[in-house]
């Protein structure tokens, strides 16, 4: 997959961001990127079907996707890069750490999984089934799924209706392929072959993945560091600042 839009910006060591399933760099990542542009150069690409990127002719492949993303950051000028995966993106930074550990220098992995539980898969399931139905109805699934009940029951009404009609609205014309990714993902052989410094942070409040598969994810990346935020799964929208400073202080230290 070519033409992938793709923002650089910021100075420092290069830092490739991927978001997650059903999002984008400006979804996922859009309330810390000035923060981490002061540290890091940031090479941060909308995955096919997100932002302005095209959608993919087929099904997307994890080890292509991961490819793919690599060969952006050594376009936009760096030999060597840190990787930082939201959520699906999780399984693109591993699997690009894998195959290409003389380009990738440090991981960190936020809200991740090795591969989705029975409970999660249901959540998915539903939500694939929704993207063929009214935009209201997904929108507010989704909302549900992506904030802590604590976020969500300081939300008025007319709060949370605002926020479903903004999720409604940008729902990416490749998030059925996404989801597909999802529940294809299963990184059992690969995460213990990952030999970069790796952080791991999970949400303690994530009602759309069960918070143990984060632990699982540290347990199996040979001398990962965790750490967990008090939200959601959505965290740059409830933790943002925390978020900013748990990548950036880990990625200065390595």
């Amino acid at each position: 997959m070519t033409g992938l839009s793709t923002v650089v910006k910021g100075s420092g060591p290069a830092l490739l961001l991927v978001h997650g399933a059903g999002g984008s760099i400006q979804a996922n990542y859009g309330p810390i990127l000035g923060t981490l542009t002061q540290h890091f150069t940031v090479i941060a690409p909308d995955l096919p079907g997100s932002g302005g990127s095209p959608k993919a002719a087929g099904a997307l492949d994890l080890e292509q996707l991961a490819d793919d993303l690599v060969d952006v950051a050594v376009k936009a000028g760096h030999e060597s890069f840190f990787v930082s995966g939201y959520s699906m993106g999780c399984a693109v930074a591993v699997t690009a750490a894998v195959r290409h550990p003389e380009r990738v220098r440090g991981l960190v992995l936020s809200t991740p999984f090795t591969k989705i539980d029975a409970a999660t898969k249901v959540k998915i399931d539903k939500w694939k089934v929704l993207l063929d139905g009214p935009r209201a109805a997904l929108a507010r699934y989704i909302l549900s799924l992506m904030c802590s009940k604590a976020y969500l029951a300081r939300l008025s009404p007319a709060q949370a209706e605002g926020f479903a009609e903004l999720i409604g609205a940008s729902v990416p014309t490749g998030s059925s392929a996404h989801i597909d990714l999802i529940l294809r993902t299963d990184l059992s052989d690969a995460l213990p072959q990952v030999t970069q410094p790796t952080l791991v942070i999970g949400a303690t409040g994530d009602q759309l993945l069960s918070p143990e598969l984060g632990k699982e994810v540290s347990d199996l990346v040979p001398g990962a560091k965790y750490a967990d935020l008090p939200c959601g799964h959505a965290i740059a929208l409830e933790s943002a600042m925390p978020w900013a400073r748990l990548i950036t202080d880990y990625l200065k230290s390595v």
